[in-house]
């Protein structure tokens, strides 16, 4: 039996040269294929940004790399722990 998404939506909006190079990447994918290939840009901006909130919580992890080149990385203790679930973590320290 299927599992009901409860996802809360959101809406952006992506500036127009972004999204250009976003459909231009998609584009490429499906002539060309690609290790990690996405069919919709909805797909790809999903990858994207799964990839920056892994960054965040995850320290060793390979998107690490991406955000601190990209200056996203707090300068406090709290951001160099890793979490094991999105958000800001619990008041009961379980989420360690």
């Amino acid at each position: 039996m299927a599992t009901e998404d409860t996802t809360p939506q959101r809406t952006f909006i992506v500036p127009e040269g972004a999204y250009k190079e976003l459909l231009y990447i998609v584009e490429l994918h499906k002539q060309h294929g690609a290790p990690n290939r996405f069919e919709t840009v909805d797909d790809l901006l999903d990858f994207i940004l799964l990839s920056v909130a892994d960054g965040s919580r995850r320290p060793g992890a390979w998107e690490r790399g991406m955000l601190e080149q990209m200056g996203l990385i707090a300068e406090c203790p709290a951001h160099h722990v890793y979490r094991s679930s999105y958000g800001k973590p619990s008041e009961d320290k379980s989420d360690a």
